[in-house]
């Protein structure tokens, strides 16, 4: 690999936002075994007792299975250590003049986490909540919460959000005014491979959480994180609101367009206040390795070939590449400008705010200019490959229409492509050169 101390001189020191994240636990299953003794059957001898209280003894004494693949029941200790409630009362509390109380679901994830900060920085009460799943690196995720979440004083609950109880607990010990729902599957080709992780976390998790907060008295205003993904097959550009978004290419579009007719029915139905945010291409420090840019780097310091992909007839893929301040600004503006709630015990008492709002960039940039940027910014030539996009989700193109986030919330993003690669990339090289040493 090529070595970090001449490209990190040739970066300019910039600073960039932080992040975090929290070890993956394996699975705990209780067998619980009941033995009903009945009147009528046959008379039981001392030797059978003694084979049942043996057996029991040997299914309550063995260990939990560290290969299950799903997270089993906790207990409430569990969920952050000792202490954890009077944790999450302290990391809520509100520290600004009309500031919120904030639940940030999926909080030790690349948005989740810079969100959180930011909200934490200007005086809000904060507490994060993120099952630190293993779809991408949990190191990363670790990083993020103890060099960015735990430093800031963000507590995060190590949860799920389908586990009602645990949410039904949090609310009790808080009362929080707002819910920035970030936590889901992400990514569109992992969906071929294990689907029903789509529908476990961003239908089923969905609706949990709206369920929990209909109940509550009074209800937050939730904000939540869509994609730029529903507009799929979508030929017209720039993607704008109005536009159709009933062709998606791929399952976690579909999951995401789920989403949006979910919160529609929750809203109607029970007064929830509810924003949807439409992400485009969101990336940067602390950003998912799954992302192109990201790997891409990877690649091209390794001296390992990327493959660069192009659309039939050699038709230009392109993204509205979006830097993550921009997506916080527009996050903390979502929630700023969103209206209460009008349900009260599960009951709708009123009509209440609902908006579906697109957050990108407005300049979308091909895929061989983004490689030209980091091939600059790296001083390394990548090595080429170019290969016609696979029908695995991904969409040749897309550009946000962002008049109306211009309108509702004052969003105006001011980091071009080259700007907020510089700013990746040395805290990729920052962040890597750490871990090298570290293993040193």
């Amino acid at each position: 690999m090529t070595s970090l101390k001449p490209i990190l001189s040739h970066i300019d020191n910039i600073p960039s936002t932080p992040g975090k994240f929290k070890p993956d636990k394996s699975s705990l299953y209780y067998l619980h075994h009941r033995f009903r003794l009945h009147s009528t059957v046959p008379r039981i001898t001392f030797w059978s007792l003694v084979f049942l209280a043996l057996i029991s003894l040997f299914f309550f004494m063995t260990p939990p299975s560290t290969t299950a693949p799903r997270r089993g029941l906790r207990t409430t200790a569990s969920y952050g250590g000792s202490g954890w409630e009077n944790q999450v009362k302290a990391s809520a509390k509100i520290r600004s003049r009309n500031g919120h109380s904030v639940l940030v679901t999926g909080a030790a994830g690349f948005v989740g986490a810079h969100a959180s900060l930011a909200l934490k920085r200007r005086g809000d009460g904060v507490v994060g909540l993120d099952n630190f799943n293993s779809y991408y690196d949990i190191t990363l995720k670790k990083s993020r919460k103890s060099q960015l979440l735990d430093r800031a004083g963000v507590f995060v609950v190590d949860g799920d959000i389908n586990d009602a109880v645990l949410l039904r607990k949090l609310f009790g010990l808080v009362h929080f005014t707002h819910v920035l729902h970030l936590a889901a599957q992400a990514g569109v080709r992992y969906a071929m491979v294990n689907p029903n992780s789509y529908i476990k976390s961003n239908v089923e998790g969905f609706v949990n959480l709206l369920e929990v907060a209909k109940s509550t008295n009074p209800q937050p205003a939730i904000v939540w994180a869509s994609s730029s993904s529903v507009y799929g097959l979508n030929s017209k550009v720039p993607f704008s609101e109005k536009d159709r978004t009933d062709q998606p290419a791929s399952l976690y579009a579909a999951t995401k367009k789920a989403g949006e007719e979910i919160a529609h029915t929750y809203n109607h139905i029970y007064g929830l206040s509810i924003t949807g945010l439409r992400f485009f291409t969101v990336y940067g420090p602390w950003g998912r390795p799954d992302m192109a840019y990201f790997f891409f780097t990877k690649d091209i310091l390794k001296r390992r070939p990327i493959s660069i992909f192009e659309g039939p007839d050699h038709a230009t893929v392109a993204r509205d590449f979006t830097y993550i301040d921009d997506i916080v600004k527009g996050c903390l503006s979502a929630l700023d400008t969103a209206k209460k709630s009008t349900g009260s015990g599960g009951k709708k008492k009123g009509e209440a705010q609902f908006r579906i709002i697109n957050l990108g960039n407005t300049s979308p940039v091909s895929v061989n200019k983004l490689v030209s940027i980091l091939e600059k910014l790296l001083k390394v030539k990548a090595k080429k490959k170019v290969v016609l996009m696979p029908r695995n989700g991904d969409v040749p193109f897309t550009h946000a229409n962002i008049s109306l986030a211009r309108k509702e919330l004052g969003y105006r993003p001011t980091t071009d492509l080259e700007t907020g690669l510089k700013k990746f990339v040395k805290w990729y090289l920052d962040y890597h050169g750490a871990k090298k040493k570290s293993a040193w």
